[in-house]
């Protein structure tokens, strides 16, 4: 008797057939033996869940007695784990951690940057010191959101000083300051402040390999603040990946 199950790992869809030689007994009469078996993969959207029935026949010449055995192992050697799966919630200050089953971690903090002048800023470094604990991931991505309608975030050069300078120049030429627009309540810097930043995003999403962001040799995470004033800045940083197993951390 084969019973057909599927599952979805990874977003890819595996099937597979499970063997069923059995039937059960006087021990159980007219029963049925349901094995549900889940797990929760390493990654946040790589979730594989199987349900197996197994009918049972009142038959004591086909009765086997490690039926569920036999039928986990079959079920292993398809790639899917038996052991159930859970979450540890766990929140310290400032930051909120949520292990799903062993190895993969989401950890999520709010920076607060100080005041920048108007202008682009490389900012690679506070996002570094803001979340440590980045050099225990083997793999993993980072969700970058700023909190305000004025300032966006954007990835580019990182070496030279011009660009930032460059950079500023070529959005105050496409987007120009005056007296056009209607909403002049905060200072003509303000519309245009709101049109740059929804040019240049709110969010960077940025892999994690080996301990460290996965940018190019030239590449720098970016602060734009669009304001002449804007004041401090805020900064949420989701972490979602998969730590070392032994416990150490990347240098």
């Amino acid at each position: 008797m084969f019973e057909e199950f599927s599952a979805v790992r990874s977003g890819q869809r595996i099937r597979a057939m499970a063997c069923v030689a059995a039937t059960i007994g006087a021990m159980l009469p007219s029963s049925a033996v349901s094995l549900t078996i889940s797990r929760i993969q390493n990654s946040a959207s790589a979730v594989t869940q199987a349900t197996l029935l197994v009918p049972c026949i009142q038959s004591r010449r086909l009765f086997k007695p490690n039926l569920v055995q036999d039928l986990q192992q079959g079920v292993k050697s398809c790639g899917i784990s038996s052991r159930p799966s859970h979450r540890n919630v766990t929140c310290e200050a400032g930051t909120e951690t949520v292990s799903s089953s062993p190895g993969t971690v989401w950890v999520q903090r709010t920076v607060e940057l100080p005041p920048f002048k108007r202008g682009c800023h490389i900012i690679t470094k506070q996002i570094y010191n803001a979340v440590p604990e980045i050099n225990q991931f083997r793999v993993g991505i980072a969700h970058l959101f700023v909190l305000h309608t004025s300032a966006s975030l954007t990835i580019n050069e990182n070496a030279s000083s011009d660009v930032p300078l460059d950079m500023e120049d070529a959005l105050n030429r496409i987007v120009p300051e005056g007296n056009h627009y209607r909403h002049l309540d905060e200072g003509y810097d303000d519309m245009p402040a709101h049109v740059k930043a929804s040019m240049m995003g709110s969010s960077l999403t940025i892999p994690i390999t080996g301990g460290r962001f996965k940018l190019g040799i030239w590449q720098g995470i970016w602060l734009n603040e669009h304001r002449n004033y804007g004041g401090s800045r805020s900064i949420c940083i989701t972490i979602q990946g998969e730590k070392r197993a032994d416990g150490r951390v990347y240098k």
